[in-house]
């Protein structure tokens, strides 16, 4: 390992040049004679466009086009999405679009465009929205994807039956925005037929792709480029905007650039899913489960955007992070006339976790059992689930898996647990507030999630004739710092340091095929790739040397800035001195490769403890101490890991006690689109946060590594809410847990105590 390799905290790159302010995001990029793109957004919940007179708009200086869904091309940004459309499905969707001269002219003539509409009938309420009856808001239905999500291993009814306590609970979780700091931007530009974007992305290639649909063109015929990002979350893009900025630009043959406003971003952003999750659990008097059955309703919104995922890992939870042989889940993904819901991080993770660790909570309690002893003794084993391996021999294993049979690479959640534990002082009681009308107590979860394999991954390592090293590839570093991590192993690989090398990424035109960065998959499955062709890379430059050292390549090693003979140092050739030999200006390797493994399932898992104040008087709930513990593998760069970590559980306590996005009943419309009202946590809310990382090195991952980025938003309102009922003994089932429902359950302590447990027959 260098000194800067592969274990390392070494500084991230683009820091400096974001802390001076020198980095450009892609709202600062300007070319010469750019125009200001805006975009007319609907006032109504649902409603089709009759007509649209632009005249005023157009007859106004400075305006240079005006895109309306009667003179859009016929392409579709998704299967449910249109470039425009003349039914629009929410307040906020996309009407039309206008390019001027500045944003002030850009905004005067939205203000002189007449749209007729014919109002619709609309559904906020996905149960409703699912009714037969109910107004279509796309045609076939309302059920996205035509059908019910079913898993299930095990025989789940006669796991109940073996059961002698049952218990049931129905858990609600909120719409919510990742309220990024940077609104979303593109800037757009076409040379003759060739189209360049500058895009907020988190997978420029796969943006290009669907940019290319969108526009009915060839992908070779365009090119995505990704500046830096202002906080990605899995929250960009799955939008109309590269599109809409495309075709102004095409029509005034000028650049032009579309900026969300902090509104747009909250609105006509994506959002996550709100959520209603039933889930029911056959326990045993030694308290043993034998059964979950888990169902869950999400609002997808008025487009179907990253749903299917969202609702496949809503389920993960429920099906592989206990012990059991017998479980259930059904999803069911419901188009309503509220804003998109789409990819936000750790996708429908928080909203399983959440209900299924506060029900296991009150398993605990049921038999008197300790909430850690519990899931010590109920807690996924490193050999998996008990059952039958389904998925073929030699085939890859899927890291959100059902079946049986097949073990994990590495499984650390028990030393998490009490590793985390101990840290925390789980043990001893929480202390008393000194103010009597508050009072304190203690929570926890634990959590799975996957491991990190995704889709096909590629990269390219180079050397040039000067001896600098780049790794080249597609991946868009959304902020979590993966061009730093991918640097690190391509040095640790070739014996370089960290600051000597390169990276080129996230520019369709000069980098290989690569995935969006999403599930926590940039570390292992680029980092494969990475490893791979640096691997491939150092071979070759052992073999160039092998004839001027006179010896063998087994024989060699390259480190420092050297190549040198292993049994005889002094033997050696410098790194510059040995590329200046190559024929071509660099040499160059790539691996292409689908991660993950034929012989088991590569998951990350956590369990975090905290410990909360409630005020009774005014119902807020502070938290005091926070212990995260994680097993994410080999740790590549830990001041960045532990940035993750904390930045994930941060995030998540806005779900767990302030963020939701209001939709007002009557109109539709988005009530709090602001920082103001939206009510993200500040840095006076965030506690104290202390992370341990399980000693686990994962034989499957680059270096040892696994998925880390999403994992801790999984357990974070499930022990928030548990440490809530610690302190009051009232359960919340819904989140927020806001002041006022703190107020409201405490006036009213009966009808908030558990119910739904019941001896089976």
């Amino acid at each position: 390992m260098t000194a800067t390799g592969v274990g390392a905290s070494v500084v991230r790159r683009g820091l400096r040049e974001k802390l001076t302010g020198e980095a450009d995001y892609t709202a600062d990029l300007r070319l010469p004679g750019t125009l200001y793109g805006c975009i007319l957004r609907s006032p109504h919940p649902h409603a089709e466009v009759l007509s649209v007179d632009c005249s005023k708009a157009e007859a106004l200086t400075g305006v240079r086009a005006v895109l309306t869904p009667f003179d859009a091309p016929p392409g579709r940004v998704a299967e449910d999405m249109p470039v425009l459309d003349t039914r629009v499905r929410f307040v906020g969707d996309e009407v039309l679009a206008i390019a001027a001269d500045d944003r002030d002219t850009a905004l005067r003539a939205l203000e002189l465009v007449k749209v007729d509409y014919r109002v619709l009938p609309f559904i906020l309420d996905p149960e409703e929205a699912l009714k037969p009856g109910c107004t279509e808001i796309h045609p076939g239905g309302n059920l996205a994807t035509g059908q019910v999500l079913s898993l299930e291993r095990g025989n789940v009814d006669a796991g109940f039956a073996q059961a002698d306590f049952v218990l049931e609970d129905e858990c609600r979780t909120p719409t919510h925005s990742a309220a990024p700091m940077e609104p979303r931007a593109a800037l757009a530009y076409w040379e003759g037929d060739f189209l360049t974007v500058w895009k907020s992305s988190r997978g420029v290639h796969v943006d290009r792709a669907a940019l290319a649909a969108a526009l009915e063109m060839p992908e070779s015929k365009i090119r995505i480029v990704g500046p830096y990002l202002g906080g990605g979350f899995g929250n960009k893009d799955e939008s109309r905007l590269g599109a809409l900025t495309a075709l102004l630009a095409r029509r005034t043959n000028r650049p032009v650039r579309i900026e969300y406003s902090r509104e747009d971003e909250f609105v006509a952003g994506r959002v996550r899913h709100s959520a209603r999750i039933k889930t029911r659990l056959g326990l045993t008097n030694d308290g043993s489960i034998t059964a979950i059955d888990t169902t869950a309703l999400l609002d997808t919104g008025a487009y179907l955007a990253s749903g299917p995922g969202v609702a496949r890992r809503t389920g993960q939870a429920a099906l592989y992070l206990y012990h059991c042989a017998n479980v259930r889940y059904r999803a069911t993904l419901a188009y309503t006339n509220r804003p998109v819901a789409g990819s936000y991080r750790a996708l429908g993770a928080p909203q399983g976790h959440f209900a299924l660790e506060t029900l296991i909570d009150r398993a605990a309690e049921t038999i008197g059992m300790d909430p850690l002893e519990f899931r010590l003794k109920n807690r996924v084993r490193p050999e998996g689930q008990p059952g039958k391996r389904v998925t073929p021999v030699g085939q890859i294993i899927d890291s959100q898996p059902v079946e049986g049979g097949v073990p994990f690479s590495s499984n650390g959640l028990e030393e998490c647990l009490r590793s985390g534990s101990a840290a925390f002082g789980w043990e001893t009681p929480a202390r008393p507030s000194p103010d009597p009308a508050k009072t304190r107590g203690r929570g926890m979860s634990m959590m799975i999630y996957r491991g990190g394999p995704g889709f096909d991954s590629s990269a390219a390592v180079r050397i040039d004739r000067e001896g600098r090293i780049s790794v080249v590839t597609g991946l868009m570093d959304v902020g979590e710092g993966a061009t730093t991590v991918l640097a690190q192993m391509a040095a640790d690989v070739l014996g370089a340091e960290y600051a000597e090398i390169d990276v080129l990424s996230a520019d369709t035109e000069s980098t290989p095929l690569a995935p969006i960065t999403a599930g926590s998959a940039a570390t292992f499955s680029t980092g494969t790739a990475v490893v791979r062709a640096a691997g491939q890379l150092r071979q070759r430059l052992l073999e160039l040397a092998a004839p001027g050292l006179e010896a063998p390549v087994e024989r060699l090693e390259l480190g420092g800035g050297y190549v040198r003979v292993r049994d005889d140092p002094a033997r050696r050739i410098g790194l510059s001195q040995l590329t200046g030999r190559m024929e071509g200006e660099f040499l160059e390797e790539k691996a292409t490769l689908s991660p993950g493994s034929p012989d088991f399932i590569v998951n990350s898992f956590g369990a975090h403890f905290v410990e909360v104040e409630v005020d009774t008087e005014t119902g807020r709930v502070r938290v005091l101490d926070y212990v995260a513990a994680h097993d994410s593998g080999r740790i590549i760069n830990p001041k960045t890991a532990l940035g993750q970590v904390e930045g994930g559980i941060s995030q998540m306590l806005g779900l767990a006690l302030s963020e939701e996005l209001i939709t007002d009943g009557p109109t539709g419309v988005t009530l709090n689109a602001s920082y103001l009202e939206h009510k993200s946590p500040t840095i006076q809310d965030y506690p104290r946060i202390r992370t341990l990382f399980a000693n686990v090195v994962d034989p499957v991952g680059p270096f040892g590594a696994k998925a880390l980025g999403e994992v801790p938003c999984a357990g974070v309102a499930a022990a928030v809410a548990n440490a809530v009922f610690d302190a009051t003994g009232l359960r919340f089932r819904d989140l927020p847990i806001t002041p006022d429902r703190v107020l409201a359950a405490l006036a009213d302590r009966e009808t908030n105590y558990p119910t739904g447990c019941q001896r089976s027959l």
